[in-house]
């Protein structure tokens, strides 16, 4: 026996080879067990009482004396003679009951779709296997699976898939990063006359990246990440539907290049996470076009509509972006994390080309051994395009293009309820499936509606009954704090749509009851409106 091993005690079973479908049997059922139990004891889209409850309820189940404590460290809970099934089913009910669920349709804040149950099967077959995207040996039917789906996604955004590339991220972040990245090699590579990724960036350089102010934080993010700092990021004016305002971004431009400044990139934005908005493609690429800027089109959240064919023509020119994020864990209902990136043109990919020899040696490139390890900023990494795969092969772009569809109509009937209601003041038409709007106070001041907004979303948490999105608009001053629902749920019918923002005017008028007697005033009148 060797020391610190016992080889008379029974090894855990694996997820693999010939007997892991048998050994996950037991324990799949006990998952599904909890996923019951869990939803039950939840009872809504979220758990009530707030973060102080959750807290409660998950520190007694992780270290509690009752007999049902499940301990992370230490002895085996229960004893030693515990099963994993018992264990396996008390830690997901523990998950279930204090998870929001998406797939609730008063669950509807932000850009967290409900999975399909295919593609969450699909995923479980990843998991088994456990193969890695960083070499062919670990991964050899996968990686080719994911060749072909770049491929294909690549002529879904109308890229010619014979010279563009792309891969598989953890979403718009990553792929934002990865962009900003090969723009930034790319421009002050060319600029000062080195190769950017061997020796840093050039220190004659004032290196800008244009992004409108609705643009995602993971621009700024990338922008300090890449050692060109936050500041080097400028923002473009909107309209008030968050689009990016073509004629400030050339005034702009022209004021950079002026100051000797090196424009490194236009951000443009398909969907932004606030509004849906699209900034108008066309004419930032013919502006990006004549200052000979990259440009990345960040539709991480739009770049759904691509699917439906009522909405792909809202992203015309996205064809024409160098860079290019999407997320098929937003409006492709999959699982996180399901991001692609792709460029228009494989050759900028350069930057990123690396030769580990344990990984992908020359002379098994020579040989016909494909790698992916020089399209990621990451080594070890899941084969995530299969459960894309498996969907896009089971329901195809119509099959798909039906659910955005459907979420589309769901966001324009609650556009039309928030219109119709004496309590609710919609901001903007949805161009996706996001519905922006605020409860209107009853004395109509800018900061009253601030603080009622905020705190009947929180009154809506701590009861448990919706998830209901906060956002505040781009400017200074007060009356800015908005309201959103994200509808990313197919099954959702009108009547909920209707259900939950019928919860959220009853919210807003407990809050105005309850500032009412705390100030000793009489109650609001709401004539002909019902409590």
């Amino acid at each position: 026996m060797t020391r610190g091993n016992s080889w008379d005690c029974p090894t855990p079973a694996l997820s693999g080879g010939v007997a892991g479908p048998e050994a996950l049997r037991p324990l799949l059922d006990a998952v599904l067990a909890g996923l019951a139990d869990g939803a039950a004891l939840r009872g809504g889209p979220l758990p009530a009482g707030g973060p102080a409850e959750v807290a409660s309820f998950v520190t007694a189940a992780l270290g509690g004396q009752d007999h049902r404590a499940v301990s992370v460290t230490g002895e085996p809970a229960g004893g030693p003679d515990a099963s994993g099934e018992d264990v396996l089913r008390r830690l997901t009910t523990l998950l279930t009951r204090g998870s929001a669920d998406p797939a609730d349709p008063a669950c509807a804040a932000h850009l967290h779709c409900p999975p399909l149950a295919l593609a969450v099967a699909a995923d479980l077959a990843v998991s088994a296997l456990n193969p890695s995207q960083d070499s062919w040996d670990q991964a050899p039917a996968s990686t080719e699976l994911e060749t072909a789906l770049v491929r294909d996604l690549a002529a879904l955004v109308g890229y010619d898939p014979a010279t563009a590339a792309g891969v598989i991220t953890s979403g718009g972040t990553e792929s934002n990063l990865m962009g900003l990245m090969l723009s930034r090699d790319h421009t002050l590579g060319r600029a000062g006359g080195h190769a950017t990724e061997l020796a840093g960036l050039p220190h004659d350089l004032t290196p800008r990246i244009f992004a409108s102010e609705a643009a995602h934080f993971s621009v700024q993010r990338a922008a300090a990440v890449l050692g060109l700092g936050e500041r080097a990021v400028t923002a473009v004016p909107v309209d008030r539907d968050l689009r990016m305002d073509p004629a400030a971004l050339d005034a702009l431009l022209e004021e950079s290049v002026g100051r000797g400044e090196t424009p490194v990139a236009i951000v443009a934005t398909a969907g932004t996470t606030d509004t849906g908005g699209i900034d108008p493609l066309p004419r930032i690429a013919d502006i990006a076009e004549r200052y000979g800027v990259w440009l990345h089109v960040d539709a991480a959240y739009g770049g759904g509509a691509l699917l439906s064919d009522r909405l792909a023509p809202l992203l015309a020119g996205v064809e024409r972006a160098d860079s290019l994020s999407l997320d098929w864990h937003k409006l492709g209902w999959q699982p996180a994390p399901a991001g692609v990136f792709l460029v228009r043109l494989a050759e900028t990919y350069a930057p990123l080309a690396r030769r580990a020899v344990y990984l992908n040696p020359a002379d098994d490139e020579e040989a016909g051994y494909p790698s992916l390890l020089g399209l990621s900023l990451r080594t070890t990494r899941r084969p995530d395009a299969f459960k894309i795969a498996a969907t896009l092969a089971a329901l195809g772009r119509t099959g798909l293009g039906r659910l955005v569809d459907t979420c589309h109509d769901l966001a324009h009937h609650a556009a039309a309820t928030v219109r119709a209601h004496p309590l609710l003041d919609l901001h903007t038409a949805p161009v996706l499936t996001t519905v922006v709007f605020r409860y209107r106070p009853a004395s109509g001041l800018p900061a009253d509606a601030d603080r009622l907004n905020a705190a009947l979303r929180r009154r809506l948490l701590t009861e448990g009954r919706a998830v209901v999105g906060r956002t505040e608009l781009p400017g200074r001053g007060p009356g800015r704090v908005r309201l959103k629902l994200t509808l990313l749920n197919p099954h959702t019918t009108p009547a909920q749509v209707d259900a939950l923002l019928s919860a959220v005017v009853a919210a807003g008028q407990a809050e105005e009851r309850d500032e009412a007697e705390h100030a000793g005033e009489p109650e609001r009148a709401l004539d002909g409106v019902p409590a």
